[in-house]
């Protein structure tokens, strides 16, 4: 069982997802099993069987996040600077070719959100960055093929980009 990074962000969702889930979903299953219970014989019931099913995905899912809170190690990118990219932090890209700027905040894994910029650490993307320092031209992967990309910017702060 190894750790992983998360931003306190990612932890704090998490957290409000494992209480939704422990508070609404279960008690929610709970009723409709015990409604479904009061149509009768059980072994042909679908009400019955759909909603167990649905209860042991959420008993599931309950662990998972449970697993995962446990081995979180929670990195406050706000405490960090430099101008290296490292977890955390938010990166501003310029295209080499096109001049066209791009922004990534490299995140743990069960936080990310290509569409919001919120790219994971174990990511093509962001590991074709860490390590790299503003000034330095990186091959950065992406749909049409790699983009020769400038680092511009490297900053480190709870707003996502």
């Amino acid at each position: 069982m190894s750790t992983f990074p998360v931003t306190p962000a990612g932890h704090e969702k998490l957290k409000r997802e494992l209480q939704q889930l422990k508070s609404v979903e279960r008690l929610k299953i709970s009723k409709e099993i015990g409604a479904a219970r009061e149509l009768g014989d059980l072994s042909e019931n679908f009400e019955y069987h759909a909603a167990k099913d649905r209860q042991g995905m959420i008993e599931a899912k309950i662990r998972d996040i449970e697993d995962k809170l446990s081995r979180a190690q929670v990195i406050d990118p706000t405490k960090l600077s430099g101008d290296r990219v490292v977890f955390g932090a938010i990166v501003v890209l310029a295209d080499c070719d096109t001049e066209e700027e791009r922004v990534f905040q490299i995140v743990g894994e069960v936080e990310a959100e290509a569409e919001r910029g919120l790219i994971s650490v174990n990511s093509p993307v962001a590991r074709s960055l860490i390590g790299k320092e503003v000034g330095d031209e990186v091959k950065v992967p992406g749909k049409g093929g790699p983009r020769l990309m400038e680092i511009v910017e490297v900053k480190f702060s709870t707003q996502a980009p």
